[in-house]
């Protein structure tokens, strides 16, 4: 696949994959495909490695608090990666609304 797009995103790329699960993984997830949102960290000739960076869920999705460990890693083989996209940074989190 060295045609795609995914083979030429640089590091610090925020983007969204979306990818064929294992046979397993999609049994176990009761569906064929899934999408990961994260930064690239490293494309290999075989393997494109994001860090992490969903956001959005309730609780905080973890590796963006002050105390949370950092976002995991994720590898996702190229040969997997059915579309993908480069996508904004994901917009800062708004402070908690005080009542008055």
């Amino acid at each position: 696949m060295p045609d795609s797009p995914w083979t030429t995103w640089a590091p610090g790329t925020r983007v969204v994959v979306r990818r064929r699960l294992s046979p397993d993984d999609a049994a176990a997830a009761g569906k064929p495909l899934t999408d990961v949102i994260g930064v690239v960290v490293e494309t290999t000739a075989t393997t494109l490695v994001l860090r992490e960076d969903a956001g959005g869920s309730a609780p905080p999705h973890r590796g963006h608090g002050p105390r949370d460990d950092a976002p995991p890693l994720v590898s996702v083989p190229l040969d997997a990666i059915v579309a993908g996209k480069p996508v904004p940074p994901r917009p800062p989190r708004r402070p908690a609304s005080r009542p008055d």
